[in-house]
């Protein structure tokens, strides 16, 4: 047994307290980070799901109260939601600034970034500043004059922002119901909440309780249907009625979704004319230079009305759609911001247009319908397209097969455009795209994007004699932007990395926007000329 001087026992003593004062610090600062790390998700949770019983925590800008002494006041009555890419959407729904001058948001700690203008009248987007994308929570800005930005004013005139993935953001009233859109409530494919866990609940907007609530009678994806409140509970107001969603059941009730989702009572039917017989429908984000050539070719052989649904453009869509419907095409375009939402947007365009068209072909706007018998046509008709209906009165829905055209050599977007410039597609047939009798959809107005459920007695057709050419791999600088996110609620975007091997994905693309070796002829299997010979000899180009 060995034992130590006393200075060497002295000299371990002092070792020991040193390194438990050594730990001390450490140890306070993982519990600090845990504390503080608890304390943002809170926030975060309580920013995102609003509680309307609490006046403090309304959707809403609230009122200046110094306002007589401020000679520009912030508008009231907007909402703001978070997008991603730390975009804020505002929404102005009592608009009280002129339309011609520019606006900026006005956050809470005093920064401001500029506003542009969307293809709606009464929306805005800005980008939130760096410096308050780390604090919690988010807080909505004030729509403000660039010129005049508003720099004295009160707390409580920034709500808290809600995210755009827990949200109303839609309704459109029929006849018999209200039809609600809003995210959260269903978010897996196929997994539908009962309708009988649901409430729509309707309200004021300088309200935070409901006056009125209804059941909601259908579920699925981001589409639900509720009753009518009673109109004669109406109360004498001008303001906006704005309509939200409660989750309820026996295990757990939700507060409700924050909304910006206004509510129309049904107006009187109009007097029955004739439907159009083919309508289109497409969603865009920056489709612009693509949009003349798709409208023009389409509308030569039969579609006689298209919708846009502009998914947050800020390539001057609207500039584009002026000139076609000064050529006379007829074009109307609704503001469809919302990431992630072609479901509801194909949903929303079936429901709103029933009483419209007969017929509405779900196609995009690198999607061209075209028949290899049209080859000996010296020009088109607007019959070519309606040869494809069927003429039995139970089929509901026509598909037409996909063939995916290659980059076919280029290295920047055609100057002729898609048809001309992109001349080489893969062999194999891929997926289908359809057009649908919107009085056989099903109620549920449940679709995959280009398919829609139909109702009971209504089937499936197709057309074996035609095919749509899908201009899908373009120049790089043109797909590369497909990895801002994709359009579907449902499909992980393009980054995600998850389902690698999936057919929504691109073969031999990773999970970033890195251009791949030999991408300019990358899917170019068979030379296939025939729509840019047949729309050279159609339209002399």
């Amino acid at each position: 047994m060995s034992f130590s001087p006393p200075q060497e026992k002295e000299k371990e003593k002092k070792e020991r307290k040193m390194k438990k004062r050594s730990k001390a610090p450490l140890m306070a600062t993982l519990l600090s980070f845990f504390l503080l790390t608890f304390v943002f998700q809170f926030h975060h949770k309580l920013a995102t799901r609003i509680h309307f019983s609490d006046p403090s925590l309304s959707l809403f800008t609230q009122p200046n109260s110094n306002s007589d002494s401020n000679p520009n006041p912030p508008p009231q009555h907007t909402a703001s939601v978070l997008l991603q890419d730390w975009q804020v959407l505002v929404f102005q729904f009592y608009p009280s600034l002129e339309a011609s001058r520019r606006f900026s948001c006005l956050f809470r700690d005093n920064s401001v970034t500029p506003a542009r203008e969307t293809s709606s009248n009464d929306a805005f987007v800005c980008p939130m500043p760096r410096r308050l994308r780390i604090r919690r929570p988010f807080y909505s800005p004030l729509l403000v004059a660039s010129d005049n930005p508003v720099r004295k004013h009160y707390l409580n005139a920034f709500p808290l922002m809600v995210r755009w993935n827990w949200i109303v953001y839609e309704s459109l009233s029929t006849a018999d119901d209200v039809i609600v859109f809003a995210k959260g409530v269903n978010t897996k494919q196929g997994s539908n909440r009962p309708a009988s866990d649901l409430t729509c609940l309707f309200y004021l907007s300088d309200s935070r309780a409901p006056f009125y609530t209804t059941a909601a009678t259908s579920s699925s994806q981001e589409v639900f249907r509720c009753h009518h409140p009673d109109l004669n509970a109406l109360p004498e107001s001008t303001n906006q009625i704005f309509v939200s969603l409660r989750i309820s059941n026996s295990d757990y009730s939700s507060d409700p979704l924050p909304s910006v989702a206004i509510y129309t009572p049904p107006s009187a039917q109009a007097a029955v004319q004739q439907k159009i017989k083919i309508c289109a429908c497409t969603m865009v984000y920056n489709s612009a230079k693509f949009l003349p050539e798709w409208v023009r070719y389409h509308s030569a052989i039969g579609v006689e009305k298209f919708f846009l649904y502009d998914n947050g453009s800020d390539d001057r869509l609207n500039l584009t759609v002026n000139r076609l419907q000064s050529n006379r095409f007829d074009i109307s375009t609704r503001f469809w911001p919302w990431p992630k939402s072609q479901e509801a947007a194909f949903s929303h365009c079936a429901a709103i247009n029933r009483d419209r068209c007969e017929w509405m072909a779900f196609i995009d706007v690198d999607e061209f319908v075209y028949s290899p018998s049209w080859s000996n046509s010296t020009r088109p008709n607007r019959s070519m397209l309606g040869s494809f209906l069927p003429g039995q009165p139970r089929v509901g829905q026509v598909s037409i097969g996909c063939y995916d055209f290659s980059p076919s050599g280029q290295t920047s977007h055609p100057k002729n455009g898609v048809v001309k410039g992109y001349t080489c597609r893969r062999h194999a047939e891929e997926r289908h795209k359809s057009l649908v009798r919107l009085d056989a959809v099903d109620r549920s107005l449940v679709n995959s994007i280009h398919h829609f459920g139909l109702r009971d007695g209504y089937e499936w057709g197709k057309v074996e004699w035609a095919r749509i050419n899908h201009y899908k791999y373009q120049a790089w600088d043109e797909f590369k932007v497909k990895f801002r996110r994709r359009a579907s609620a449902f499909v992980p975007d393009w980054m995600d990395k998850v389902n690698p091997a999936s057919r929504d994905r691109t073969p031999g693309l990773g999970f970033e926007p890195v251009q791949p070796a030999g991408w300019a002829w990358k899917f170019c299997e068979t030379n296939d000329t025939r729509l840019r010979d047949l729309t050279s000899k159609w339209f002399h180009r």
